[in-house]
């Protein structure tokens, strides 16, 4: 039985509905998945996991939220080495440097990145929020 676990800061709800149909996506018969929001999760969530997404918006100038996102990706950076990751989160003005900047960092924690960040401009369509299902199925 795998086991996945969603963790996401969402601000607005979009990365929130994203973190959701990543976490449906990941659904199997052969696996167990947890969907939390980055306050209620640690970096313990994450070692005892076979398969991790992280969702975080682009805040300010094009970085993860400082306050909850920030410090809990800096406390996994001797957890994540070798394990499946994906990212995704919603942005609303850039070019998407965040998640560009969030995957080198997450290889070089040496996470293995399942797929190409996914970001979505604004509200997700029911078109991304399939990416975001397909997402998820990586995690598999």
């Amino acid at each position: 039985m795998k086991k996945v676990t969603v963790i996401y800061w969402s601000g607005t709800g979009n990365t929130e509905m994203m973190a959701k149909a990543v976490a449906e996506g990941a659904e199997s018969d052969n696996s167990v998945v947890r969907l939390l929001s980055v306050d209620k999760a640690s970096a313990e969530d994450v070692a005892n996991a076979d398969g991790v997404a992280l969702g975080c918006p682009s805040m300010g100038a094009e970085v993860l939220e400082e306050t909850e996102m920030e410090p809990f990706v800096a406390s996994l950076e001797k957890v994540v080495a070798g394990k499946p990751l994906v990212l995704f989160g919603a942005y609303d003005w850039g070019n998407g440097e965040w998640m560009k900047d969030w995957e080198e960092r997450m290889k070089g924690y040496g996470a293995n990145l399942a797929a190409e960040g996914l970001i979505v401009n604004l509200t997700p369509s029911d078109e991304d929020l399939h990416a975001c299902k397909e997402l998820g199925a990586k995690l598999l």
